[in-house]
């Protein structure tokens, strides 16, 4: 088939970061194609993010039935449905995927379902239709998949990945989850509110290792609290199958244990989707799976940028949208500025939740900072004991001399939602004095926020 007419900007990927890239150079009038070989959004939206957190909501609901009595509620016969929960999912993500299409027509942006490989910096192919297509830039969003390791072959039915776990209407009476960071946690919190014996096994000393550690550490003892059994500190050496279930090999620092389980949920990161597009072919560097990038999103070949989790910068959903508007508006000779992904904000969903940005405690201090803690914790806000959730903290680190917000760190219910407001001020160059200062509406989550940047002065009023 004969080249198409050239684009501005020819995108392989629609997660999102190539779907809000694409939208982006609609918006600025930029001739636009995206090459998807799957659904448009995505992992995220359509066996990642989005899925996940439907589910998650189920396992919030199924958690408060568990404690109904607290709030004068008794039942008979109460029936759980876990295929309703994936149902629901499936639904919810449809939808958001019709969304996306929605505004790809509404932004003139061409969508074209194949797989592409780049011919040049300036052409790609697309399989199994020999659409031909050029353009002056070319960005690549293919994102990553589940990493798997060796004692743990993937089966996808005794040894699943995160992908399989979203698809699987029946819950097995027992589950080793394999990586006990955001996507280990969220699936335990899943299992475990639906019944399932649940043990996490983390090879780093706790979990959530990218977390400040008292955040970690909390997290820990509610899990454990919750009836999920936490191991840390240990490495996963064998499997052996045992009928329709398996026994695992756990080596810990006092020697190894055996543990059996229905089901195993490998959930150990991931690694970058670059093979088989052509990027050796032209000449793009890649490290250790994943492509190289500068700060303003190009590669080392001129013309070709790489967005997402396939650079491995953050390996966030909204890490790789910034950093497709971030590659569209340099395209487009806006001189975009730079991204900070100290301070993106991490959200994990598990139970309690737990948002963060910027550094830990201990970060701050081993780059030297004269470092100031304030701390308030969900026991003594209104609002969390009227909602029956307690159980948190939120955690400032600051500067000692001029009150600047360094990092923020909660776990507790709905932190997720809270984390916005810490992260403007930052961006503003606000300091615990502003944040302090400003009246939050009472009874609110958010009032605890204005407590620990209080808390940093010793000015705390309700603690």
């Amino acid at each position: 088939m004969a080249p198409r007419s050239e684009y501005d900007i020819a995108i392989v990927g629609a997660g999102p970061g190539g779907y809000v890239a694409a939208i982006r150079a609609g918006q600025l009038g930029l001739k636009t194609v995206v090459v998807e070989r799957d659904e448009l959004g995505g992992i995220c939206l359509n066996w990642g993010c989005i899925p996940s957190k439907a589910i998650l909501r189920n396992a919030e609901i199924v958690s408060l039935f568990k404690r109904s009595e607290d709030f004068g509620i008794t039942y008979d016969n109460l029936h759980v449905d876990y295929s309703k929960a994936i149902e629901r999912s499936r639904k919810v993500a449809a939808r958001m995927v019709r969304g996306v299409a929605y505004l790809f027509r509404k932004n003139k942006i061409d969508h074209i379902k194949g797989e592409a490989r780049l011919m040049d910096a300036h052409t790609l192919s697309v399989s199994p239709g020999g659409d031909v297509i050029q353009a002056k830039n070319i960005i690549i969003a293919t994102g990553a998949r589940a990493r798997t390791i060796p004692p743990l072959p993937v089966d996808e039915d005794l040894v699943i990945t995160s992908r399989q776990a979203l698809e699987q209407t029946n819950l097995p009476s027992s589950a080793v989850v394999v990586g006990g960071g955001a996507v280990g946690v969220e699936f335990a919190s899943v299992y475990n509110a639906y019944g399932v014996d649940v043990t996490i096994v983390e090879l780093l000393s706790r979990l959530l290792p990218n977390e400040d550690e008292e955040i970690s550490r909390q997290l820990e003892r509610s899990l454990s609290k919750q009836g999920i059994n936490v191991m840390t500190g240990s490495k996963v050496a064998g499997m052996t199958r045992d009928g329709n279930g398996a026994t695992l090999r756990v080596e810990q620092a006092d020697g190894a244990v055996e543990v059996q389980c229905d089901k195993v949920l490998v959930a150990v990161g991931v690694q970058g989707n670059v093979e088989g597009i052509g990027l050796e072919e032209v000449g793009v560097a890649i490290d250790g799976g994943f492509v190289q990038i500068d700060d303003g999103m190009a590669t080392n070949v001129p013309g070709v940028y790489a967005i997402g989790d396939v650079t491995n910068k953050l390996l966030l959903a909204h890490a790789a949208s910034a950093q497709g508007v971030h590659a569209v508006e340099a395209i487009a000779g806006r001189e975009p500025a730079a991204l900070s992904y100290l301070n993106m904000p991490k959200a994990t969903y598990c139970s309690p939740q737990v948002a963060s940005f910027g550094l830990t405690e201990k970060e701050a201090q081993e780059q030297g900072y004269d470092v100031k803690v304030g701390k308030f914790p969900y026991q003594a806000n209104g609002k969390a004991a009227a909602m029956g959730e307690s159980e948190g903290l939120v955690k400032l680190v600051t500067d000692a001399k001029y009150g600047e917000i360094l990092g923020a760190h909660m776990i507790g219910a709905d932190v997720t939602e809270l984390l916005a407001e810490l992260s403007m001020t930052r961006m503003l160059e606000g300091s615990v004095t502003e944040l302090g200062w400003m009246v939050h509406s009472h009874p609110t989550l958010s009032e605890t926020l204005k407590e620990a940047a209080l808390a940093v002065v010793d000015e705390a009023i309700h603690i």
